[in-house]
């Protein structure tokens, strides 16, 4: 791997999205539209809110940041752009570390953004930090794009790309405690949600939630985010590798 050119291929990757004014109001816009609508829908419930919207601040990150990634790199896929860089000195590394870096900033700002108006216009109450829900969303849109890099070796077509949402996007959304308590579950779906990522994150925003302080059981939930993470991205490096050789 080559620090150069990481920075290029990161710098390149923001290129594209600063470029694409879609994309671009996608990531940064759209969030905040969304966490605004959910706080007026439950105006009389405010405490409500306060989990719900907590919970989205970091799904949303995660879906959008599939929906991006697995569309970009099809596209670089199908365009042959993948297969002109391997031809230069550039390594898997430095590609998916470009990636990571140019996506992770995204999500930084997404996530500061879309906290930013939680915390001060519609009125988001949380024991702990406003940083770590910044960092449990970045954990969340990290696993999002290498979930996306993964699966764009596998579409040939940017809708065949989207069909993918509900095999690995929309399983985490229902069974995180988003739309219903865990623990309230039946027993067949809480063992389901043991193993889903997203699960974990969810219950470090509860653990921002509840204590004033970040604790040991937050950080470990958030190691969990990122080791689904780095096993994501190990398995994109090797489809990189089948479909581009």
């Amino acid at each position: 791997m080559s620090l150069r050119i990481t920075l290029i291929t990161a710098r390149r990757v923001l290129g594209q999205l600063i470029s694409d004014r879609r994309t671009l109001a996608l990531i940064l816009v759209v969030p905040t539209v969304m966490i605004a609508l959910i706080r007026y829908i439950m105006d009389s419930s405010p405490a409500i809110f306060d989990t719900v919207g907590l919970i989205l601040l970091a799904a949303f990150p995660f879906m959008l940041m599939f929906m991006t990634t697995s569309i970009t790199l099809l596209r670089e896929r199908t365009s042959g752009t993948l297969e002109r860089l391997f031809t230069t000195p550039t390594a898997k590394g430095d590609l998916i570390t470009g990636y990571a870096l140019a996506f992770g900033l995204a999500a930084a700002v997404q996530s500061s953004l879309a906290s930013l108006l939680a915390y001060t216009w519609l009125g988001l109450d949380t024991a702990g930090p406003a940083w770590a829900v910044v960092v449990t969303a970045v954990s969340t849109a990290l696993f999002g794009m290498a979930l996306g890099l993964f699966v764009s070796a596998f579409a040939t077509t940017e809708f065949q790309a989207m069909q993918f949402m509900p095999v690995f996007v929309v399983p985490q959304l229902f069974l995180c405690g988003l739309i219903w308590p865990r623990e309230l579950m039946a027993e067949p779906l809480q063992t389901v949600a043991d193993v889903l990522p997203l699960t974990y994150a969810v219950k470090a925003l509860h653990d921002v939630q509840q204590e004033a302080s970040v604790s040991s059981e937050y950080w470990g939930n958030v190691a969990i985010v990122v080791g689904a993470t780095v096993v994501a991205i190990a398995c994109g490096a090797a489809t990189l590798h089948r479909r581009t050789r």
